[in-house]
């Protein structure tokens, strides 16, 4: 099965690095017009200019952002066809005890994570409807499944709610043609984020992370980007709704 995305248009999230910047690297590989956005000005400027995108330096908090950068994409590109939504994290925080977790600490994930997913849902509503057509994937997380390994609260309770979200998306998208599943990815040392979880496990929290992985490897960006791809894929056109573990059989 061949996936190709030749004259389609695609909008990544948090593609500055890890698995946002596969994924786009991929759909750049396959043939579509790749438009990149990301908080990381800096990063996300030289990961368009290294594999052949457009790049959108914005912090995607608010709908005004949201639909300003939608409206940029049809204006430069005719439409948009695919949305990866791959921006969110832990915003620094490491897992604490939940007395000490301030409300700003709660909703600062809560607004990376969940806020600009519904904002950008909204944006590209009117666009995908009109063209009957379109395919958005969100980048949950096993955390959205089960408790988080990060241990922190904010973030397994958004991961739980984008997939809520994802769901009832599909629901009132798929009479217009518009695909909306998720992605949960295991464990991926994909980021600085992510490597200083890695290391906070020492050799033998590593080793059993590991040992609880049917494959016995971590994951890879290029993993998660394989899953999200197909379900950007016209050969996806009758799933939605769904979400994919790609964890290597942990769950």
């Amino acid at each position: 099965m061949q996936i190709r995305f030749d004259n389609r248009i695609a909008l990544v999230t948090g593609a500055a690095q890890g698995i946002g910047r596969a994924i786009a690297t991929a759909l750049v590989g396959a043939g579509a017009t790749v438009h990149l956005a990301d908080i990381d000005a800096e990063g996300v400027t030289a990961t368009a200019a290294e594999i052949g995108a457009t790049a959108h330096a914005l912090d995607l908090g608010s709908p005004e952002a949201a639909a300003g950068l939608v409206e940029a994409i049809v204006a430069q590109s005719g439409r948009l066809d695919l949305l990866v939504h791959a921006a969110g994290g832990v915003r620094g925080q490491v897992g604490r005890p939940i007395e000490a977790i301030s409300e700003a600490d709660w909703r600062i994930i809560f607004a990376a994570n969940v806020d600009s997913a519904f904002f950008l849902a909204q944006a590209v509503a009117p666009a995908m409807k009109a063209n009957g057509h379109g395919r958005i994937v969100t980048i949950s997380s096993g955390a959205g499944l089960r408790p988080s390994l990060t241990g922190i609260q904010a973030y397994s309770s958004a991961k739980h709610a984008l997939v809520g979200l994802t769901k009832q998306l599909a629901w009132e998208f798929g009479p217009h043609g518009i695909t909306v599943n998720s992605v949960a990815p295991g464990f991926v040392r994909s980021n600085p984020a992510t490597e200083r979880q890695w290391e906070s496990y020492g050799a033998e929290g590593q080793k059993r992370l590991v040992e609880g992985i049917h494959t016995r490897r971590l994951g890879t960006p290029a993993d998660i980007a394989a899953a999200a791809l197909f379900f950007l894929s016209e050969q996806a056109g009758w799933i939605t709704g769904q979400v994919l573990s790609v964890d290597g059989g942990r769950s």
